[in-house]
């Protein structure tokens, strides 16, 4: 990946609706050459999808909540039925499984404290595998993921 594939990724992880024409202006290649190394990226695996970014607040997801989470155990039997349990939650945004004193650690986006309760009490603290949550609810996000630094 050279100076010129970073700088395509990065108009494109910020404006992924730009037109082939835009790009090729802004990164300072001919139409031909931007799409061509653009169909590399995608056919190497470096553009996974395209997809709009929607504002959360405004779709109604007004709270953002992290929760962290321990296991009874870290046997395989656990680990897959926790994985599993999440993956059919549409509130959870990210599940990453962590070092320290927890297992994971989740994002979630929900309408508010109520639909969270609803979640926790309903769906979250069934999960057999689950021996502590911790939840910490976001008061304020003060930078937000815009896009991988390429350098």
């Amino acid at each position: 990946m050279d100076a010129l594939d970073r700088s395509i990724l990065s108009v494109l992880q910020k404006t992924g609706d730009i037109s082939m024409a835009q790009l090729s202006e802004k990164v300072g290649l001919s139409l031909s050459a931007c799409h061509r190394r653009v169909k590399l990226l995608e056919s190497s695996g470096k553009i996974s999808n395209y997809e709009a970014r929607l504002n959360r607040k405004a779709i109604g997801l007004a709270l953002q909540v992290f929760i962290e989470v321990k296991l009874y155990s870290q046997q395989t039997e656990s680990i897959v039925a926790f994985e599993a349990a999440i993956k059919d939650m549409p509130e959870v945004l990210e599940c990453h499984l962590i070092s320290g004193e927890f297992d994971y650690l989740m994002r979630l986006a929900v309408r508010d404290t109520e639909a969270y309760e609803d979640l926790y009490r309903n769906r979250l603290s069934l999960i057999p595998s689950v021996s502590q949550m911790k939840t910490l609810i976001s008061l304020s996000t003060v930078k937000e993921f815009g896009g991988f630094y390429l350098g």
